[in-house]
């Protein structure tokens, strides 16, 4: 299975909080799971950060190397498809999170309530 991390769901992860679902540690855990982290969910993170909303790790991209974490980045493609979307969600990052989920045939791991209205394979709900 290749699956696709929302920021909620990474940082619940990489700061062993038991908020994450049991169906999602069990899939992030599987060594058969490619586990993929979109460039929009390090933004987001970087942006609430600085603005003092969130604590993360100083050094994102090496707890995703060492997580073993694949890094996605946001394509022309994404974007389009992003824009496209209906507005069932207010969020630009979650759109792109869809989007990209959508396009690259990955399952979006996610406990946003608002997501099963597209059209997108999802878990942990």
């Amino acid at each position: 299975m290749k699956i696709l991390l929302d920021t909620h769901v990474l940082l619940w992860w990489l700061s062993g909080d038991r908020a994450l679902p049991r169906a999602a540690h069990a899939a992030i855990a599987d060594p058969e799971t490619t586990v993929v982290v979109s460039a929009a969910s390090a933004w987001e993170i970087a942006i609430k950060r600085v603005a003092g909303r969130l604590e993360a790790p100083d050094d994102l991209v090496d707890a995703l190397r060492a997580n073993d974490f694949e890094m996605l980045a946001i394509s022309v493609a994404h974007a389009l498809a992003a824009g496209r979307l209906p507005p069932h969600h207010g969020d630009p990052v979650d759109r792109m999170l869809v989007a990209q989920a959508q396009i690259e045939g990955l399952t979006l791991v996610t406990v946003d309530q608002r997501l099963p209205e597209y059209d997108v394979t999802l878990l942990a709900i």
